[in-house]
């Protein structure tokens, strides 16, 4: 256990995730040397081609966790809502940190917010989650499919004519440009993809020593927040590319798990109150409710 090797994507988000974790870690464990690889996933190959379109899931996380599997890497960071609810045989999430801020962000063309736009405004986003709930809020809106990083992703505002962008908070402000968001969406406008804003780090189920080391770094209320979000999406058959919302706030030991479906075209809104200790039963009434 004298090198570790973490296993991250290549993007700049997540070796700025990546790092941040590796830091965490060499401040709690000095004589361990922590090394980063990258691993490129499907996701990154196919960057010209919508994730809906690649028709699999995990398509951000499958490669990291074969590397996982393999024994190439010892453990691999990763964000939380690409990561799917079922995870492969013989390996878990030993740590979740504490979640950044969850919520969508609006940056705009022109300094307007999304409010503000006319009809026919043009926003760029390539969530099925988010054109599904800024259609509903905003009717008349043109959605235009855009993929890359979070630069290529600002840069499309100017390169393709749009309106502005809709992008996670915590991407921004882990990256340092959170000054470019014109405004923060409700989560009742734009409720977010369960595990936005959280990290996992993954390991071997078999890696005792792994899992001991994480222990610090685990943030209890993120967790039970995080895991009643991918219990729902479980429960409602939906992924990272179905347009499901749903978010987990915790204050105490008390949960309030909030979803936003697309059904039919439309989007219905439920929320369920609870413990953290009875989470699975505050799931359980809020999917009862979408199935009604």
């Amino acid at each position: 256990m004298n090198k570790i090797r973490v296993g991250s994507r290549g993007s700049r988000l997540a070796l700025a995730q990546t790092d941040a974790v590796i830091s965490a870690l060499r401040s709690l464990y000095p004589d361990i040397d922590f090394e980063r690889q990258i691993v490129k996933t499907e996701g990154d190959r196919l960057q010209h081609i919508p994730v809906e379109r690649i028709g699999d899931k995990g398509v951000f996380v499958k490669d990291i966790e074969q590397a996982l599997i393999d024994g190439r890497i010892d453990m691999a960071v990763h964000s939380m809502k690409d990561v799917p609810p079922q995870l492969p045989d013989g390996l878990m999430i030993g740590a979740m940190p504490w979640r950044e801020d969850p919520r969508d962000a609006f940056i705009s063309s022109d300094g307007r917010t999304i409010e503000q736009l006319g009809r026919r405004a043009r926003i760029g986003t390539g969530s099925a989650r988010r054109s599904a709930q800024l259609k509903s809020c905003f009717p008349g809106i043109d959605i235009v499919p855009i993929r890359g990083s979070i630069d290529t992703r600002i840069n499309k505002i100017n390169e393709a004519g749009l309106d502005g962008i809709v992008l996670a908070v915590a991407g921004l402000k882990r990256l340092g440009v959170s000054d470019v968001i014109t405004q923060i969406l409700p989560v009742d406008v734009c409720t977010p993809a369960a595990g936005q804003g959280a990290l996992g780090i993954e390991i071997r189920q078999s890696d005792e020593k792994a899992a001991d080391l994480l222990m610090p770094l685990n943030h209890a209320p993120t967790r039970a927040a995080v895991d009643a979000e991918r219990m729902f999406i479980a429960m409602m058959g939906g992924d990272c590319s179905t347009p499901i919302g749903v978010y987990g706030e915790v204050d105490g030991v008390d949960i309030l798990l909030r979803a936003a479906v697309e059904k039919d075209g439309c989007i219905m809104r439920h929320s369920v109150k609870g413990t953290i200790v009875g989470y699975q039963n505050v799931v359980s009434q809020l999917v009862t409710l979408f199935e009604e």
